[in-house]
């Protein structure tokens, strides 16, 4: 029998292994600060890799978005808009700085926040904006920026899924005035769970500098709300081992789709991913999208296909709106989100993580014929 094709897997070799072990044999686990060497070296690549000034580890890819949102001056009457169809973690930091989450739509062509939407959607109790970067597609940036500026909001990128992603030849983690990514397991590129936070901005890096470590202006003196959200130092280690081998893992990933692609295209009931002229995708997924008589079979054509050994996944089934803390707290009702709600009804994601073969790839791509028909 054929072993089960994951929807994502961390790909650990002997220099992970190694880097960790000999963190492991220093005694040097964690510092005070947050930034012990093995930290500071990665925070120093990572920055030179998205090209960046500043990169600051924490400990996951939500407390990166927390301390961004309170660097940023959120706080109780503020409203922060993003969109509703993305994973919890992008919502619950909002609501702990006592903020409100606006939702916007998103397009539907690439399910990333729609720049129209953010237009009609902004007032001037927006403090913060949130596009997410889903999928591994950068949002098209530019014109939520432009809205950005106008109205005074900080955009604070949602990188999570995106390492290496790029829009109009610059990175994700440098296109808005400061960005959060994940490094959980499935990602990427991981170190089992982390986060950074990355800005060109000189006070926002100092602000989240000081929120990661209780809000402390100098040891024992704070001056600020804060949190404890270092990252460890072998988790750093492994982080470094693993950004270095991030762009042949993403190589892989865009190999992959690309085969998928030519494997699918010619089918007429679904509709499969993009990439957009000036944009770069990081395939964290692949996600496709039923069309036509079938939208509505979505639920039975992902378990069939995970009968065949696939772990097909959908994200996500019910966006935040609909969720019942979000429910409670935006206002928003069923049916205000059009493009989002159609978009949780219909797509759902494949495999083609830098550990398959293309012979794996290929039989993703032949079940998926087969099963939709």
């Amino acid at each position: 029998m054929r072993e089960l094709i994951r929807i994502n897997q961390p790909l650990i070799g002997k220099e992970e292994i190694e880097a960790a072990v000999a963190v492991l044999k220093s005694g040097t686990l964690t510092n005070k600060s947050g930034a012990g060497p093995k930290v500071l070296e990665f925070e120093r690549e990572f920055a030179r890799f998205v090209g960046v000034k500043h990169a600051i580890a924490v400990n996951t890819g939500t407390a990166a978005l927390h301390c961004a949102l309170l660097a940023a001056g959120v706080r109780n009457s503020d409203d922060v808009l993003t969109p509703s169809f993305t994973f919890a973690g992008t919502g619950s930091p909002i609501l702990l700085c006592g903020a409100k989450p606006i939702f916007a739509d998103v397009r539907s062509e690439t399910y990333c926040m729609s720049p129209e939407d953010v237009e009609n959607s902004i007032s001037r109790r927006t403090k913060a904006m949130i596009p997410v970067h889903l999928y591994g597609l950068p949002c098209d940036m530019d014109p939520i920026m432009k809205i950005a500026r106008e109205k005074g909001a900080t955009v604070i990128e949602d990188a999570a899924q995106a390492h290496a992603a790029e829009y109009r030849q610059r990175k994700a983690g440098a296109l808005g005035d400061i960005a959060c990514f994940s490094f959980y397991s499935g990602n990427n590129m991981t170190t089992g769970e982390g986060g950074m936070i990355t800005t060109n901005d000189d006070d926002l890096a100092q602000a989240a500098k000081m929120i990661r470590t209780h809000g402390e202006e100098r040891p024992y003196w704070v001056s600020r709300i804060g949190n404890n959200y270092h990252m460890t130092e072998f988790a750093a280690a492994i982080g470094i081992a693993q950004l270095r081998k991030l762009p042949e893992f993403v190589q892989k990933r865009r190999e992959n789709a690309r085969i998928l692609t030519e494997q699918l295209r010619a089918s007429a009931k679904l509709a499969i991913p993009i990439e957009p002229e000036g944009t770069r995708h990081a395939w964290y997924l692949y996600t496709v999208r039923l069309i036509g008589a079938n939208a509505g079979r979505r639920n039975k054509v992902v378990e069939k296909i995970r009968d065949k050994n696939i772990e097909a996944a959908i994200y996500y089934e019910t966006p935040l709106h609909l969720l019942p803390l979000y429910k409670e707290v935006s206002g928003v009702r069923k049916g205000s989100l059009p493009e989002t709600e159609r978009a949780a009804r219909q797509v759902f994601s494949l495999p083609i993580h830098a550990g398959m073969t293309s012979e794996e790839v290929s039989y993703v791509g032949d079940t998926v014929k087969r099963v939709v028909g």
